[in-house]
């Protein structure tokens, strides 16, 4: 079973949307009548991502966000993609260093994490945009 997740953006940043992703496995929770096996994720843009890191300290996430910028800067002087704008190179450099899927062990309804790990979406455009994550499910 596949449900999706939308979440509208508003430019560059990471968007945390671990109550969306429970939210999901909820309802496919209902759906197959069981209560364990592997949840995965999947984005499907070229230009973000998806990562589990720290969720508890902001401060975290706007490290995160400065070091990705750091690594794809707008100014390398390499640079020819800019169809789209001056983040169109850096958005799919970045997204290269980010995971396009995660998987997580769901035991007992519980998707299990981290004491401090929280799910992000990691958006690399400046204009604001509709990114679609599939989420399946697959009972044990």
């Amino acid at each position: 079973m596949i449900t999706t997740i939308e979440l509208q953006t508003s430019g560059e940043q990471f968007y945390e949307i671990t109550d969306q992703v429970k939210m999901s496995l909820n309802k496919l929770l209902k759906d197959s009548n069981s209560k364990s096996g592997v949840l995965t994720l999947f984005i499907t843009h070229t230009s973000c991502g998806l990562t589990i890191n720290e969720s508890y300290d902001p401060a975290a996430k706007n490290d995160m966000e400065n070091f990705l910028k750091h690594l794809a800067p707008r100014n390398l002087n390499f640079i020819t993609h800019t169809e789209e704008g001056p983040d169109d190179s850096p958005s799919h450099m970045k997204t290269m260093l980010i995971n396009q899927n995660l998987s997580f062990i769901v035991e007992s309804e519980e998707l299990l994490l981290g004491t401090w790990q929280g799910i992000y979406l990691c958006e690399f455009r400046d204009s604001p945009k509709t990114r679609k994550i599939l989420v399946k499910f697959q009972a044990d």
